[in-house]
């Protein structure tokens, strides 16, 4: 019983940052998604020292443990779409490998362009 109330208790907390994150960016009429304001906010309490890992650890555990019923809905919604994926399935297609090559290509690149120069050069002796 015990535990049940500790995993309520740090979802009550993990949903009141991500309610207060989106209040804060419909209320600033931010740019940016309230849940993802919210990510950025937990991390910085996190990193703050102002909430600790351990009053949110199980919850989140848990939630991350079942976020594939998440999806479901959304997976099921997508079986409405069959005619346009048939359409359109090739340019959704390279889209997606698109958008998923090119941050690769680019993080690799500036992480070698930011490396140190004299780091660059022991690999290339070695």
């Amino acid at each position: 019983m015990r535990q049940t109330w500790r995993l309520l208790w740090q979802t009550a907390v993990l949903a009141a940052v991500a309610w207060l994150a989106d209040v804060a960016a419909r209320a600033l009429d931010l740019p940016i998604p309230g849940n993802v304001l919210g990510i950025i906010a937990l991390f910085l309490l996190l990193c703050a020292g102002i909430v600790r890992e351990s009053w949110i650890s199980e919850a989140a555990s848990f939630l991350l443990r079942h976020l594939v019923f998440f999806f479901v809905p959304v997976a099921v919604g997508l079986m409405n779409w069959g005619e346009v994926f048939y359409e359109y399935g090739w340019v959704l297609l390279a889209a997606i490998v698109g958008s998923t090559a090119l941050p690769l290509l680019v993080t690799g690149w500036l992480a070698e362009a930011l490396r140190p120069r004299a780091e660059k050069e022991k690999t290339q002796c070695s």
